[in-house]
């Protein structure tokens, strides 16, 4: 292969690799203005490259708000102590004495 090619392959894949890192461990403000940015840039693409869906995309990953871990929403619904098993033998503080 051609030498520039080589490197214009690598180098978009650096950048790409660059960009996932950014866009999966930065912080969520900036993912934010990331895919409203990409999304802008994205609708304004010509008609016949058909990239409205994926602007529509990251319109709404933009504007999702989501849980503190990212999940389900529903932080703090279920209680707070976990259920215990009928095999869990539960032995008080003050029963136990130390061993001379």
């Amino acid at each position: 292969m051609n030498a520039v090619l080589d490197n214009l392959i690598v180098a978009a894949v650096l950048l790409a690799s660059v960009g996932y890192a950014v866009v999966k461990l930065g912080p969520r403000s900036l993912r934010k203005r990331i895919f409203s940015a990409l999304g802008t840039v994205l609708e304004s693409a010509p008609g016949f490259l058909k990239l409205g869906s994926v602007a529509q995309r990251l319109a709404a990953a933009t504007g999702k708000a989501q849980a503190a871990c990212g999940g389900c929403d529903n932080c703090g619904a279920e209680s707070a102590s976990p259920p215990q098993s009928s095999s869990e033998i539960s032995v008080p503080v003050s029963k136990i004495s130390r061993r001379a």
